[in-house]
């Protein structure tokens, strides 16, 4: 699903722009020089790998595929941005912060646009207005702006014309407008023009090329990876998911089924699973082992679960859940966790 589009990003910044034009104006004059200063910072509070990750690159080819600067599939046709999410709703609701990426001066703030997200295209097209949702755009030096999409409602915390430092807290990680899940879209112009900030400026289009990233402390290319994992006792789907509300669950030994499930991203069609789920005294009380078929997916979701029954049932002690992805010999995920059953 998109999330975001170049049509929207257009249409947001012009918008906004009208407000101030001579600034605009001005900006577009500043001649480009051979190192232009711009250093970003991450633009979340949080730990990237840990409790938040690039869910989406900027999409690299100019054609109707896509591809993100590392030769990855970890985006979509159109993508003029980072992605940068959070596990669920739930983290989302108690506050992740956006941060300024760079200093600089407020240009324009929207807020006010519900958070809901997208689950179909008829909900895309009702907001496509203001796809960005709320947001916040920075000017900077020699003609950079920063934009920060779907901020989290209510949650804008400056006003334009406001000097901001690197690092002050913008407003929360939300998921207005066009979001399919909880994240802070960054996006990084330079005279006008859309840059990938782990390339910098003056790149061709394509992948596997050489660039001058704009990071001030270089962030790992990670295609793939695991959002989160856990135990519920009913079947999970992606809303569940993405709402938090799994980790609610307390499977018992009473608990009509014992299901582990996972939330990878960056999967591709060829990936081959692995799910097990091992019961207290030892024996794999089931296990699968599939190659992926569908689509490639920036994220997705799979489970293993085993029905309490009274020929077999839920015996009380450890269990452990056991999840891998491998891409041909390499694996790119093994992770273990275990539940305590009463």
């Amino acid at each position: 699903m998109k999330i975001f589009t170049k049509k929207h990003l257009l249409t947001f910044l012009l918008t906004l722009a009208l407000a101030s034009l001579p600034s605009c104006l001005s900006q577009t004059s500043t001649p480009a020089t051979t190192d232009t200063g711009l250093r970003l910072s991450l633009p979340i509070d949080c730990t990237l790998g840990k409790d938040c990750h690039i869910l989406s690159y900027t999409d690299r080819d100019p054609s109707k595929q896509f591809i993100d600067f590392g030769c990855g599939r970890q985006t979509y046709d159109g993508h003029d941005g980072t992605d940068f999410g959070i596990p669920d709703e739930k983290t989302m609701k108690k506050g992740v912060a956006v941060k300024a990426a760079a200093a600089g001066k407020i240009q324009n703030i929207r807020d006010g646009v519900p958070d809901k997200r997208i689950e179909n295209p008829q909900q895309a097209e009702a907001i496509s207005n203001i796809g960005c949702g709320n947001a916040v755009v920075i000017d900077h030096p020699n003609g950079w702006r920063t934009y920060y999409c779907h901020l989290r409602n209510g949650s804008v915390t400056v006003k334009p014309g406001m000097q901001v430092e690197k690092g002050t807290t913008l407003g929360m990680v939300g998921s207005s407008g066009l979001a399919s899940f909880p994240h802070v879209h960054l996006g990084v112009l330079y005279k006008g023009k859309e840059i990938d900030p782990f390339l910098g400026p003056d790149v061709e289009k394509g992948c596997n090329i050489k660039g001058r990233p704009l990071w001030e402390q270089a962030i790992s290319y990670t295609p793939t990876g695991l959002i989160k994992a856990g135990f519920t006792s009913e079947k999970p789907d992606i809303n569940t998911i993405w709402q938090g509300s799994l980790t609610d669950s307390q499977p018992t030994t009473q608990s009509p089924a014992l299901i582990f499930w996972v939330h990878p991203f960056g999967i591709l069609k060829g990936d081959m699973e692995q799910h097990r789920l091992i019961a207290p005294d030892g024996t794999i009380a089931v296990e699968n082992k599939n190659e992926l078929k569908s689509p490639n997916r920036i994220n997705g979701f799979s489970f293993i679960g085993k029905r309490n029954t009274a020929d077999k049932p839920l015996t009380a002690g450890t269990w452990r859940g056991e999840y891998q992805l491998r891409r041909g010999e390499k694996i790119l995920i093994d992770i273990q966790q275990q539940i305590e059953l009463r």
